[in-house]
């Protein structure tokens, strides 16, 4: 849902979009049918880029999820914004492997997901740990009880001969009586010591994969071993499974988490109709873009503004749980309405956004209640909480009037310069904005005399907005010390009791708090 139509008055544009969100905004629905489909989806694209740019950390990346309608348009403007050279790569996302039924010629089973950094040269992806099939691998242990496998210290492949790396060609000496090993780039094996030097399949020299400054340096981590199919002694290297890096990911996913049944079966498993929200993301695929794109041990926050039924909290729940970590995350959905026909809207969805909160509250609980013993190694609680807020008009009243609109019935109604159906949470999210506070803190309430206070990060700001507020209470928020005590016009009664507040409570009270009225 969004703006299309650039070229025509904006009273003949807002007629002829002729849909309003919840604030009046004009919006419309892009459908294949439209004869501008894909130049309204790029104008629509490249303003959220150009803002998704700006958001970016100057190490962030972006992943992109695209299906072949708009993958090479996607590339090209994506290209101009991020800049071709910051592409970090494009990857087929196989996501339904039996393919598309209703495609006339080819059967797609793929969709894409480009990904871009904002400056390649601070850019970092982690990858993925490793699965089922790489751990099995390592089937040895050492006396200390870790896990481990043999790798070949031979090179093998391309460029594997002695003439290709003649300094990677030397001589490790076992003696197997007193299970001692040696390198040298000498031949001068004594009786009591096997020579190893590196052989190719065809008995020629070939090379090992280490120089030899670096196999004197790490002598101790490599092994001798008779090969018995080859019927020679070998070198072999340790390879431990703990501490081991995490697996790059390749351009092409197969990954049975990424196919797109998932998705609607994780959102079933969630209590939801599956008619309730078409096609929703599968957490897999989403999973691994946050595990690539978050590095261990860091405090960065994934952005999703196109948030649909909300997988990617799910994800990022899951994200957390496996990693014992606590990232956040901000979701964005447009509040589009659901359609009086739906299913979504039968089961009382009025817009998509509702679908997306009711999701991550079964999600959050679901995961609480599926992974308990998990859930122990955690020093904290694995957070599942969330806010939700929306675009909207300031909770000030316009008071700018012409000479001639003033009356003495509007002077009095405009005495409180706050609007009459702002709610004291509205009032509080505006406060925390203007001054720069994070609205993720935490913020707790409690009620004083009769009136409701707001403790915001602790004592970084503590509020009340109650109208005629008891002098109780602002001594008891002068006690706390808050760094900030905000307050409401309306709250006091006169100008007596505002000035009291600040030149006799605070200032015994606490001296370095500052006050404000708004």
């Amino acid at each position: 849902m969004y703006k299309d139509n650039f070229k025509v008055s904006k009273s003949d544009y807002e007629d002829e979009l002729g849909t309003e969100d919840d604030e009046g905004g004009k919006l419309f629905k892009n459908t294949d049918t439209n004869g501008r489909f894909h130049s309204d989806w790029l104008s629509m694209m490249y303003e959220r880029l150009l803002v998704a740019r700006d958001l970016l950390t100057d190490d962030g990346v972006i992943f992109m999820s695209i299906d072949d309608n708009e993958a090479h348009n996607l590339r090209k403007i994506a290209d101009e914004i991020f800049g071709e050279e910051n592409l970090l790569g494009n990857i087929s996302n196989t996501n339904n492997p039996k393919g598309r039924s209703d495609d006339k010629f080819i059967a797609t089973a793929h969709e894409y997901i480009s990904v871009y950094s904002k400056d390649i040269s601070r850019a970092n992806l982690y990858g993925f740990e490793p699965d089922e099939r790489i751990v099995k691998r390592y089937n040895k242990k050492d006396e200390k009880g870790k896990l481990y496998r043999e790798i070949d210290l031979r090179k093998t492949g391309d460029s594997d001969r002695q003439e290709d790396r003649p300094d990677m060609f030397y001589y490790f000496y076992f003696d197997n009586k007193n299970n001692t090993l040696r390198v040298s780039k000498e031949n001068n094996s004594t009786k009591s010591e096997i020579q190893i030097f590196p052989k190719k399949d065809d008995d020629s020299n070939g090379r090992w994969r280490w120089g030899f400054k670096t196999a004197q340096e790490k002598l101790k981590t490599v092994h001798a071993k008779f090969m018995p199919s080859r019927k020679i002694w070998g070198i072999f290297e340790k390879d431990y499974l703990d501490g081991r890096p995490p697996v790059k990911a390749t351009s092409s996913w197969s990954f049975k988490d990424v196919n797109s049944e998932r998705g609607s079966e994780e959102f079933i498993k969630l209590g939801f109709k599956k008619e309730i929200f078409e096609r929703p993301k599968p957490v897999g695929t989403l999973s691994r873009c946050i595990e690539l794109g978050l590095l261990p041990n860091s405090n960065e926050i994934v952005l999703d503004f196109f948030s649909g039924s909300a997988s990617t909290a799910q994800a990022m729940f899951n994200v957390n749980l496996k990693h014992i970590k606590s990232y956040k995350f901000i979701l964005v959905q447009i509040p589009e309405e659901t359609d009086e026909k739906s299913e979504a809207y039968k089961s009382g969805y009025k817009t998509i956004p509702e679908i997306g909160k009711e999701r991550i509250r079964r999600a959050g609980k679901k995961i609480l209640v599926e992974n308990v013993e998990k859930l122990k190694e955690r020093e904290t609680p694995l957070d599942i909480g969330f806010r939700v807020y929306k675009t909207a008009p300031s909770i000030l009243k316009e008071v700018a009037k012409h000479p001639n609109e003033v009356t003495q019935t509007n002077l009095f109604k405009d005495e409180d310069n706050i609007k009459e159906d702002a709610t004291d949470e509205d009032i509080l999210t505006a406060v925390i904005l203007d001054f720069g506070e994070k609205l993720d803190n935490p913020i707790e309430t409690k009620t004083i005399a009769g009136s409701k206070i707001f403790l915001v990060d602790t004592d970084a700001l503590v509020a009340c907005f109650s109208k005629n507020i008891d002098m109780q209470v602002v001594e008891e928020i002068a006690k706390m010390q808050p760094l900030r005590a905000v307050f409401r016009d309306a709250c006091f009664k006169d100008d007596k009791d505002l000035i009291n507040t600040v030149e006799s409570r605070f200032k015994q009270l606490a001296p370095n708090t500052k006050v404000h009225v708004i």
